[in-house]
């Protein structure tokens, strides 16, 4: 993780930061999947959890040759329009060890009720008396709107970023730039 590239939104009038970053997201996403980027993580330096918010660059982390390879192809078409791309830069020695994680709630209230039949013998009504509709967890971490290519079901990614790591670990990132023990450059 010695190099990082920019993808700053440019702000339209007509169309929300947060659908513009989510599109630019998902665009990226494909693009991995497709090239198979194991190497190549995802950062957002505006990233603020108390207002919900992913900010408005996209930070691409990796080997100089991994983020060249991933913007050799022309996956930023769509969104031309609303993005300026940096280049390939060396990361700051005053970076630290961060960790950007998918967050998901634990379970929605349709599903304990469901549990709490097939366990507990209870019928619809007992379930729906003992788990009230708002008793699933609620997430507050800043998130992305993405759609399912296999489905196109629309699903919130929700991201936790974790600062203040003592030392970096190295890992393998999926199709998201995400990992689950793997660490990034914070800056």
């Amino acid at each position: 993780m010695q190099h990082y590239l920019d993808i700053q939104l440019i702000p339209d009038p007509e169309v929300a930061l947060h659908e513009l970053m989510s599109h630019l997201y998902g665009r990226l996403h494909v693009r991995l999947a497709q090239g198979g980027f194991q190497c190549v993580a995802v950062s957002f330096p505006g990233y603020e959890a108390r207002s919900r918010s992913l900010g408005a660059i996209l930070r691409l982390v990796g080997a100089s040759a991994d983020l060249d390879a991933v913007m050799r192809e022309d996956w930023l078409r769509a969104v031309r329009d609303h993005v300026r791309v940096g280049t390939v830069q060396a990361v700051p020695g005053h970076a630290r060890p961060g960790a950007l994680r998918r967050v998901q709630a634990k379970s929605s209230p349709e599903r304990l009720r469901r549990r709490q039949m097939r366990r507990h013998g209870l019928t619809e009504e007992q379930a729906r008396a003992r788990i009230p509709g708002d008793a699933g967890a609620r997430l507050s971490e800043p998130f992305v709107m993405l759609a399912s290519g296999s489905t196109g079901q629309k699903f919130p990614l929700f991201l936790r970023l974790t600062t203040g790591l003592i030392e970096s670990v190295p890992g393998a990132f999926n199709a998201y730039g995400l990992s689950t023990e793997a660490t990034i450059p914070v800056f």
